[in-house]
Parts: C-alpha cells; sequence; structure tokens
C-alpha cells in the first residue's frame, strides 16, 4: 500500500510543479508563445512523468534504506544520522547567498537544480566522513564497541534476526543453541507464535497442553536469561495460520527463519527466504562412521528381521547388528559394513566384530616370535 501511495504522490507533486512551473519561464518565451495554456499541460504532462520517474528511484532508495536500517549497528546508525544532517546543513549554508543573487532570465531556473545537488552531494559527503570517523567519536564514550566497528569496515557482516517457530520453541533445543552461541543477533518471536503456544496450553488434549507449557515456560526462561535480545513482534499480519504470518515476518524483516517444520522450511526457500532447518543441522553435526569402524554398541531391541539386533549412537542413529537378536541387553564389539540415509535421517549396519580370529591372530603372532 505504501509503494502506490509513493508513486502517486510524487506523479502529483511532478504535475502540480509542472502546472505552475510555467510562470517561471522568461517573458519572452510567454510572449512568443500563441498557446500559452497548451504549453501549460505540456508542462504538466513532462511533470508527471519525471515525478513517476523520480518516485520510482525513491522507492528502491526506501526499499535498500530499510534493509540497512534492520541489520545496522545502533552507532553506525547515529553516525550516519548525524553525518546527514550536518551535510546538509553545510549544503543550506553555503546555498543561502547564491540563492539570493539576482540571476538574469533563464538562468534564475538553474537555483532549484543546484539546490538539489548540492543537498545531495553534501548529504552523501556528510554519510560517508561519519562512517569512517563520527564512529570512532562515538567509540570514545563507549571503547566495547569494537564489534561494530569490524562490521562498518568490512571485515564482520552484521548477525541477522533469529525468528522463531513454533516447533523449535516447543521442541527445547533452541535453549542450548542459544547457550552455545551457535545463534547469533537478535531473537524475535512473533506474536501469533505465543497465540498459538497459548491455545496449545488451554487445550483439552493432554499432549498439546504439555508442548503449549513447555513452550511458554521456554520463552519465559529465555527472556530472564537474554533479556531485552528476546524481542516480541506485535506485528499482526494477515495470512492463514502462523506459517504464513512468519513467512510474511521474515521478508519482511530480512531475519533468518529458524524451524524443525521441513515443509515450512521447503516453503521459505521457495521463497527465498534466509532458513535454518534444525533438522538438517542435527544431521549435519553427526559423526561421520565409515564401513570398517569399530563400535562398542549395545544391543537394545530386535530388529525388523530374523536374527538381527538394533542398537543406538549417542546421537541417537540407529544401528542394525546382523546376528544380535540374542544379545539384547548386552553390550558388543561390532563393525560398521554401511549406511544409508534415508529422509527421516540415517541408518547404520554392522556386524558383530569376530572375536575368535582376533585371538587366532594374535595366538599366531606369539607363536612366530617364539623362537622355540
Amino acid at each position: 500500500m505504501v509503494d502506490p501511495l509513493i508513486l502517486l504522490l510524487f506523479m502529483a507533486s511532478g504535475a502540480a510543479a509542472g502546472w505552475m512551473g510555467v510562470h517561471l519561464l522568461p517573458d519572452e518565451l510567454l510572449d512568443e508563445t500563441t498557446n500559452a495554456e497548451g504549453v501549460r499541460w505540456v508542462l504538466t504532462g513532462f511533470g508527471s512523468f519525471f515525478g513517476l520517474i523520480a518516485g520510482l528511484v525513491f522507492q528502491r532508495l526506501r526499499q535498500r534504506l530499510m534493509q540497512q536500517v534492520r541489520t545496522m549497528p545502533t552507532d553506525l546508525l547515529i553516525s550516519r544520522a548525524v553525518g546527514l544532517i550536518l551535510g546538509l546543513l553545510v549544503a543550506n549554508l553555503l546555498l543561502a547567498p547564491v540563492l539570493l543573487l539576482p540571476l538574469p532570465g533563464g538562468v534564475s531556473l538553474l537555483k532549484p537544480l543546484i539546490a538539489v545537488l548540492s543537498n545531495v552531494f553534501f548529504g552523501v559527503l556528510g554519510t560517508n566522513l561519519a562512517e569512517v570517523h563520527g564512529r570512532t567519536l562515538l567509540r570514545l564514550f563507549n571503547p566495547a564497541s569494537t564489534e561494530a566497528l569490524l562490521v562498518a569496515d568490512g571485515v564482520l557482516t552484521p548477525a541477522s534476526a533469529k525468528i522463531l517457530d513454533t516447533s523449535v520453541i516447543i521442541d527445547g533445543r533452541i535453549r542450548g543453541m542459544l547457550a552455545c552461541g551457535l545463534l547469533e543477533g537478535q531473537v524475535i518471536v512473533a506474536q501469533s507464535v505465543i497465540d498459538e503456544m497459548q491455545q496449545l496450553a488451554d487445550s483439552t488434549n493432554v499432549e498439546k497442553r504439555a508442548k503449549g507449557r513447555r513452550g511458554l515456560k521456554l520463552l519465559k526462561d529465555l527472556r530472564e536469561t537474554y533479556g531485552r535480545r528476546l524481542v516480541i513482534n506485535s506485528t499482526r499480519y494477515d495470512g492463514e495460520g502462523t506459517d504464513d504470518r512468519l513467512l510474511q515476518l521474515a521478508a519482511d524483516t530480512g531475519g533468518t527463519l529458524v524451524t524443525a517444520d521441513f515443509n515450512l522450511a521447503q516453503v521459505a526457500e521457495v521463497k527465498e527466504l534466509k532458513v535454518m532447518n534444525l533438522s538438517e543441522l542435527v544431521i549435519a553435526l553427526r559423526p561421520e562412521v565409515q564401513p570398517g569402524d569399530e563400535l562398542n554398541l549395545k544391543i537394545v531391541r530386535e530388529g525388523k528381521e530374523e536374527s538381527q539386533g538394533v542398537g543406538y549412537l549417542d546421537d541417537g542413529t540407529m544401528v542394525v547388528v546382523q546376528d544380535a537378536r540374542a544379545l539384547i541387553g548386552q553390550r558388543k564389539p561390532v563393525v560398521v559394513t554401511g549406511a544409508l540415509q534415508t529422509p527421516t535421517g540415517r541408518m547404520v549396519f554392522a556386524r558383530l566384530e569376530d572375536r575368535r580370529k582376533h585371538k587366532s591372530a594374535k595366538t599366531s603372532e606369539r607363536r612366530s616370535a617364539d623362537p622355540r
């Protein structure tokens, strides 16, 4: 809604400038013109056209500016704003005597152009100078803000905000990721997510009620631990369901959507949004198990096929062991024979390590080493 309004205002301003600007034309040109109304309408059309172009440029600049402001450190934002104000002040102080000069004829039409160009030039110059030197002055008042300086110098990139989905809050692993420093930047929780967890907490279903209460308790603990780093976004977007509103929030803020929902992550990738899928992250962080690796595994249950036993690694990876059905409850050495990646995770296949072969090999080594 804002973008069409911007274009409409620029076109209206350009048309009004063209309609009223006919009086700024030199008297010699007006005397030679036989159709003054036609000239007025031509200037109105040109003004509207240039207003449309200026509106499109301003619209693009506004989008880029809003994207930068959302991810810009506070001290950098303040220094740039101060630099822009000082640059515009210098530009207008220098322009004051120039605009008061009586210029002949059509040369006076250059005054608005000179004013616009000088304001743009000195505004950009003030912003750039403040970015380089102004933030150094701010660091004198806050010497600990070295991270913002590195961001401005291009050494570091600003951390994007992390938008939490209902699934990762209920899951609980987000607490450990924040404690280990895996997630940087602000942590945003949408109001729609809080409403959804409140509905779960008030549900008559025991499991849903437990999930909702667990999620609300986790948010309370995160608020007490991280304080202002946890931000509640109260913007109420129009959309069908919490997922649609989270996608709109991620698009507006440019943040990273953190979710354990596979389908939501796929939709976010289709819309070219930043997304972090916890399920994929867990799979990526699992230790690699190669064929031939030896494991000390406890057989906990029987497999689907006859004579198979099943055990689990520390990260929860299931290991299917051949001829281990009779060894349930025992911890045995096994040798990895292969692995299979499935949509739900990874499955490892193994066999029992043959101790008799090892004993016979050791016995033969001792006999060959004994000269008698």
